[in-house]
């Protein structure tokens, strides 16, 4: 067994639980994660409060989602004690095209407006079938072109040109 997760692995899937009785998993996949959930690929996680290395010997896709077996799962019972771990990967092995960033490098950013005006850190980012959203003061910016223009991990700041009223209580 290897120690927990490193402070610089990055969630790349959580398992919903089991499918059917042969020891296949239900896996929802981060969009970094989708292109390295493959057989072969080993991956760090917790389970039953422990720190596991499991190896991924099946993946196949099913109703948006993706099926996998990890190997030495061969029954629902074992797959059964995987139900909401999440499978980490080290950040190393994340590919990011231009323009794609990690939740965890946008929480914490500073919000700007192009006018200069602070409107806090970022919270949050959730992502919906629309868009992702930056959470600002409990507040959801569109993370789209027409509203973020500017995202500087390195200086921790991005610049925004919210809709208007959308900052007004």
């Amino acid at each position: 067994m290897e120690p927990p997760t490193a402070a610089s692995d990055v969630p790349v899937g959580r398992i919903a639980g089991a499918f059917g009785v042969g020891g296949e998993l239900k896996c929802d996949p981060t969009g970094a994660g989708r292109t390295l959930l493959s057989a072969g690929a080993r991956f760090t996680s917790t389970v039953g409060g422990e720190p596991v290395t499991v190896r991924i010997v099946a993946v196949r896709p099913h109703k948006g989602r993706l099926l996998i077996r990890i190997d030495g799962v061969d029954d629902r019972n074992a797959a059964e004690a995987y139900a909401g771990a999440i499978l980490h990967a080290a950040r190393e092995r994340i590919e990011l095209a231009p323009g794609e960033y990690l939740d965890e490098d946008l929480v914490g950013c500073r919000v700007f407006g192009a006018d200069g005006r602070d409107y806090g850190s970022v919270e949050a980012v959730e992502h919906f079938p629309a868009s992702d959203m930056l959470v600002v003061n409990a507040t959801m910016v569109p993370m789209v072109a027409a509203h973020v223009r500017e995202i500087d991990v390195a200086a921790r700041r991005i610049v925004i040109d919210p809709p208007a009223g959308l900052f007004e209580a």
